[in-house]
């Protein structure tokens, strides 16, 4: 029997545990560009000129700014522009172009809830689905919360753990399965479902949910449920996979010299559901195609309403950059964040590992998508998004590409240092890349 995709149920809180303020779950699809009637669809403000855009972003290359970075934006189904700019390596000059390949972080997030939820669709899988029904040997440290962790639960960052739980072993270079058996010792801030925590190690359990319930190990699903059905040609997984594309953008640092040129980190690559798609513009075109509802043939419209329904508050990601002052109201979805922007839903997410950065945003009442990534540790870039944003919007303009801060990947940044609050459960160590 075929189940909604729209199937999740509230779970019970442990009465173990000290539970915090329940966000209630919709019962209801969010509204999304496909469902809603063409007089609800505008087009984009008269100041919304995709050649400025290009523009702006070839200009932030120039004078070692940025090594280099590529953009996509589609609006109305159709692809306006998917272009690189700058150079793929300061010390091996070669052009960024549509097909150059980028490290997308936690840009990976969404690519797994849009994995398990077409399993749902499927009817093999249930958003409500319990996760130790599909990983017999997962356990958290409370046999309640063991139980009752359902696979929406992880992908909204609700499991009850402590944030970013044993990051910072994951740069010692632990592997994924020793680091999901020491969740067993990771402290609860409260029941699953109850309140919210960014997670890597932890949102990966989507990963052997996945395997479980078809049978197929994840990165060979999201390669043949998602990159293939969409023409994400150049999109990969993993460090092999970004090593083998015939054009990829290398990570850079700054030093007093200028950009250094690193080798891609391997550590936040063995999170393949949290941090392990590589993707071009071109590849970005499409996937954003796909979720502002232009290709129900791979993605059903029922499930990518449920994708970017709004299931926990975030407050805290509204406190820096240019979130602070357009941002109203933050949510998490299922593998996206969810922003009232200045009263407008824009759907949303960041990524940042060691030597490079990435934005995406869909404005479903304008049905346009954005897509930036860029090759440098440097927040300069960000200000293209709400520099977009608002042309579409027909919101006063402000400079935003004049601030070069990393804020804007708060919680998402896999370089931030993090203090361990409660001192045990993610170890503590001073420097953790972190996608974001």
């Amino acid at each position: 029997m075929a189940l909604s995709s729209t199937a999740q149920t509230p779970a019970p809180a442990a009465s173990a545990l000290q539970p915090a303020t329940v966000v209630q779950s919709p019962t209801a699809p969010l509204q999304y560009r496909a469902s809603l009637p063409a007089s609800q669809v505008l087009a984009p403000a008269a100041g919304f000129d995709v050649a400025a855009f290009e523009s702006m972003a070839n200009q932030l290359t120039y004078g070692n700014r940025l090594p280099g970075m590529a953009m996509a934006i589609v609006q109305g189904g159709k692809v306006l522009s998917a272009r690189g700019y700058g150079v793929t390596d300061v010390n091996h000059p070669q052009p960024v172009d549509a097909h150059t390949v980028f490290r997308l972080a936690s840009l990976s997030k969404a690519f797994a809830g849009t994995m398990a939820g077409l399993l749902v669709n499927d009817g093999v899988l249930r958003w409500d689905s319990k996760v130790v029904d599909y990983v017999p040997g997962f356990q958290l440290s409370n046999n309640v919360a063991t139980r009752q962790l359902t696979v929406a639960e992880v992908l909204s960052h609700r499991v009850g753990l402590t944030r970013n739980a044993y990051d910072n072993d994951i740069e010692s270079n632990v592997d994924y399965y020793s680091l999901s058996h020491k969740l067993a010792a990771a402290p609860l801030r409260c029941a699953p479902g109850d309140c919210y925590a960014y997670q890597n190690v932890a949102f990966s359990l989507v990963g052997d949910v996945v395997f479980a319930a078809s049978g197929s190990f994840y990165e060979q699903s999201v390669e043949r449920r998602i990159f293939k059905p969409l023409g994400m040609n150049d999109a990969s997984m993993g460090l092999a996979g970004i090593q083998a594309s015939p054009r990829w953008a290398r990570p850079h640092v700054r030093s007093r010299n200028g950009w250094v040129s690193l080798t891609p980190k391997p550590t936040y690559y063995r999170l393949a559901p949290a941090a392990g798609v590589n993707a071009s513009a071109s590849d970005m075109a499409q996937w954003l195609l796909a979720h502002t509802g232009h290709r129900t043939d791979v993605l059903p419209a029922p499930l990518l309403a449920t994708l970017h329904a709004p299931l926990i508050s975030t407050p805290g990601e509204m406190r820096s950059g240019w979130r602070h002052e357009r941002v109203d109201a933050a949510s998490y979805a299922l593998g996206w964040r969810v922003f009232d922007y200045a009263g407008h839903q824009v759907v949303f997410h960041a990524g940042a590992v060691q030597g490079y950065r990435g934005l995406v945003a869909l404005l479903p009442e304008r049905d346009l998508g954005i897509a930036i990534m860029w090759n440098g540790e440097s927040g300069l870039p960000s200000g293209m998004l709400p520099t977009i944003l608002d042309r579409a919007l027909g919101l006063p303009a402000k400079r935003w590409l004049d601030i070069d801060v990393d804020g804007d990947f708060g919680s998402e940044n896999m370089l931030a240092e993090r203090p361990d609050p409660a001192g045990k459960g993610a170890s503590s160590g001073k420097s953790v890349a972190s996608p974001r």
